[in-house]
């Protein structure tokens, strides 16, 4: 058990504490001083990143709020749609009511008319007998002629009721014509108002569905603003995670790092039997099948995968972006990716950018590293998070998941931790060999 360590603990003193660029290596008190900086760079940054999740889950609150208002907003203007659509139809229905009057009320209009018009017939008549009778004279030579008192009472009844009716045609005349004008104008007036009080509603109607298609569409606005929090809220946990692991994989290269200290203090004394202490880990899941595999270079790093370089670090004027790293495109359907350097796996999952993706902590002359290794295959994933890994192990298999257009390997250098910002993102050509 003991020669296990110190054969694991001399690995690492060739992996993680080797030479980068000529450079000399970091005394051993400045690689832990090292880790442990990254180690509280971490920790800070795991600090904003809860205040943000709390900001981030305050605003979804709000937006939700907001949405309840709208919908009850909603609910107010459907019923005073619904009433507005209740009293349109009662009005509509009114108007039609008023215009069966009117048709009514024409009909006695005309007969009214032809009353007027019979008795303007009679009253010419009339006033011409006047005119060649003398009128009033008649009605006296009427009176006079009576042979008897008797006939003279009969006559003077006579003449009084024919001067009533003419009286009588008068009055209805002038009755009839005044009720003429009165229906005219009630019926005018009644059917204004009507069609007044149904353009005014109709307006409301309008304006009140006018109001609900803007709620719609605020409500809709306010709903994709929630979803756009909800990804950033799993943005900003796949961060935590993403930074808790990395965490945990520099706590370990911190413990390994003091092992490799002791285990190189103790190699020294027996330097016989380091010759024979050298790993050939080859990972869980190394079984798998897969096609060609990257020559493993002798330097700190070595190249990921076979293929061509289809995509270089830094900006991209095909799609107007920045290329946080370089991708390698296939040479078969199965070609292998590896460790590009020595280090401890802190993420192996499935991301909806990435994809397939696993990402490495490597300590490289006192200097923290992060690989990235993106767009695998399904499945293809070989080791698993915490798992210590060695330049040139497979780690998985060229694929197209995640944000891919076709088979390649996506791959990112940090120098330092990785963050959603990649900020600490360098550019892999003159680093990583071949490329």
């Amino acid at each position: 058990m003991k020669k296990s360590v110190i054969t694991m603990a001399v690995a690492a003193t060739v992996g993680l504490g080797t030479v980068f660029g000529g450079a000399p290596v970091k005394t051993a008190a400045e690689s832990i001083s090292s880790l442990k900086g990254e180690q509280n760079k971490i920790q800070e940054k795991r600090s904003t990143i809860e205040s943000e999740l709390n900001q981030a889950n305050d605003k979804i609150s709000n937006l939700q709020d907001q949405q309840s208002d709208v919908k009850n907003e909603m609910q107010r203007l459907d019923l005073a749609i619904s009433d507005t659509t209740v009293k349109i139809k009662d009005k509509t229905a009114k108007v039609e009511e008023t215009k069966a009057q009117i048709v009514k009320l024409q009909e006695e209009i005309r007969v009214i008319k032809e009353r007027i018009e019979k008795r303007n017939v009679l009253l010419k008549d009339r006033a011409r007998n006047y005119q060649e009778t003398g009128g009033v004279v008649n009605y006296l030579d009427v009176l006079m002629g009576a042979s008897s008192f008797s006939d003279f009472i009969d006559r003077a009844n006579a003449v009084a009721t024919i001067m009533q009716a003419d009286q009588d045609i008068l009055k209805q005349h002038e009755a009839d014509k005044k009720e003429l004008v009165d229906k005219q104008v009630k019926v005018e007036t009644d059917l204004a108002s009507i069609e007044k009080m149904l353009a005014d509603l109709e307006t409301m109607n309008q304006k009140l569905n006018s109001q609900k298609a803007e709620k719609d569409r605020l409500l809709a606005t306010l709903v994709d603003q929630e979803q756009e929090e909800h990804d950033h809220v799993m943005d900003i946990q796949e961060q935590e995670s993403v930074l808790a692991s990395q965490e945990i994989a520099i706590q370990k290269a911190i413990k390994l790092e003091q092992e490799r200290q002791a285990a190189a203090a103790a190699a020294a004394k027996a330097s016989k039997n380091t010759s024979s202490s050298k790993s050939s880990s080859s990972g869980s899941g190394s079984g798998s099948s897969v096609g060609a595999t990257p020559q493993v270079s002798s330097s700190s790093f070595t190249r990921p995968t076979v293929g061509p370089v289809t995509s270089g670090y830094g900006y991209r004027t095909f799609d107007s972006s920045f290329h946080n790293g370089i991708d390698f495109g296939k040479v078969t359907n199965s070609d292998a990716i590896v460790a590009a350097a020595d280090g401890i796996v802190f993420r192996s999952y499935l991301s909806s950018s990435y994809g397939e993706c696993i990402m490495i902590t490597s300590m490289i002359n006192g200097q923290i590293y992060t690989t990235v290794y993106a767009h695998m295959v399904s499945g293809s994933r070989l080791v698993h998070e915490g798992d210590t890994v060695k330049k040139g192990q497979p780690i998985g298999t060229k694929g197209a998941t995640g944000e891919a257009a076709g088979i390649h390997l996506h791959f990112e250098l940090h120098k330092g931790e990785w963050n959603s910002g990649k900020t600490n993102k360098i550019n892999p050509a003159g680093i990583i060999p071949g490329v």
